[in-house]
């Protein structure tokens, strides 16, 4: 069973880790650590990265996991993160 739970709440990445493109291009950035509500996360699994419009803008949507829940966060062209949605799985 899932829960999933929609916040749109903003968030503060303290670290990032780099990894190569699907091509091997170029080296892509992805969260490591995010701090919430004075709480710190550090994400142990980086799942898919996706590219979508909005409007005009591009943002860029990550699932990112720390082992306990999933998480799905949003970065747009000014830099400004934000969590989209938590989800649990349990078995």
């Amino acid at each position: 069973m899932q829960t999933v739970n929609f916040t749109g709440q903003p968030v503060e990445i303290t670290a990032v880790y780099f990894r190569p493109s699907v091509q091997h291009e170029r080296l892509e950035s992805y969260p490591r650590r995010m701090v919430m509500d004075g709480r710190e996360y550090t994400f142990m699994e980086s799942g898919m990265r996706y590219l979508a419009r909005k409007g005009q803008d591009l943002v860029k949507l990550f699932d990112v996991s720390d082992g306990e829940r999933e998480y799905r966060l949003a970065v747009d062209d000014s830099e400004r993160w934000t969590l989209i949605g938590t989800k649990i799985v349990t078995v």
